[in-house]
């Protein structure tokens, strides 16, 4: 079997493991320590090929969702599931993993590139750039980097593009499912936000109780159009209208109880 030394977008092995390393010693603190993760549903891990499998999530901040999916992936790695175990596991991680990120924020500083480093696949936002509004082409350089992401490895993705809860989703996700007809897993997040400011950087709390939940592989017809992909995906993840109604139903009804 061939060693290899480098990932496919040509980033050194030996420098993501160490970035792990301490990323996963930051992060045990964060998660375990200054507050408190519940995990679930991760058994749908267990035995999951090793290529081709896209994770659709909401997304609460830019960096500590996707640092805590992480986590839980070199867990599950070492067979220790719904659980944030001691970083013993960081020292052989799990490393064909992938997020979609905007390369405006990966390029933002030098923490941001160093995670960009462990695994981003950067790409430049159609909608938005520099806090503006704008309206442009997809680049097909970027859709062949998430290719070549899946192609190699775990895959995951926010279809929002945003931080901002209940915001419709990017058919763009869509578009990527019906082509390369992976294994998709809905991951729901919650307390990040709470816990941590915008980027996900900076704790601004402490004591939250944060979750990751996994959920059960979507069963999706790659036959259908994207909007109705996308609809499936945006419910999964419970983002879609029906969601966010039933959410603002249970804040009526907490205020009326005060």
């Amino acid at each position: 079997m061939k060693i290899r030394f480098r990932d496919p977008f040509g980033n050194s092995l030996i420098i993501k493991r160490i970035l792990i390393f301490a990323f996963g010693l930051i992060a045990y603190y964060r998660f375990n320590v200054a507050n408190k993760t519940q995990v679930s549903g991760t058994k749908v891990l267990k035995g999951l090929r090793k290529k081709n499998v896209l994770f659709v999530s909401n997304h609460q901040t830019y960096f500590a969702d996707v640092t805590g999916m992480y986590q839980v992936f070199c867990c599950a790695k070492w067979g220790v599931y719904d659980r944030i175990n001691f970083p013993f596991f960081v020292l052989n991680p799990k490393i064909n993993i992938y997020f979609v990120a905007a390369l405006e924020t990966m390029s933002a500083g030098i923490l941001p590139k160093l995670f960009a480093y462990v695994g981003s696949v950067s790409i430049k936002r159609t909608w938005r750039e520099a806090g503006k509004t704008i309206d442009r082409g997809v680049d097909p350089r970027d859709i062949k980097k998430i290719y070549t992401a899946m192609e190699n490895g775990w895959v995951i993705t926010f279809p929002q593009g945003t931080t901002t809860p209940f915001v419709g989703g990017r058919k763009g996700t869509a578009h990527i499912i019906k082509e390369t007809k992976p294994i998709v897993i809905p991951v729901v997040v919650d307390g990040f936000r709470r816990a941590f400011d915008k980027k996900g950087l900076f704790m601004k709390k402490k004591g939250v109780n944060l979750s990751i939940r996994f959920k059960e592989p979507l069963d999706i017809d790659y036959e259908k159009d994207s909007a109705a992909i996308l609809e499936q995906i945006m419910d999964s993840i419970e983002q879609s209208d029906e969601f966010n109604t039933m959410k603002k139903i249970e804040e009526d009804s907490e205020l009326s109880n005060v």
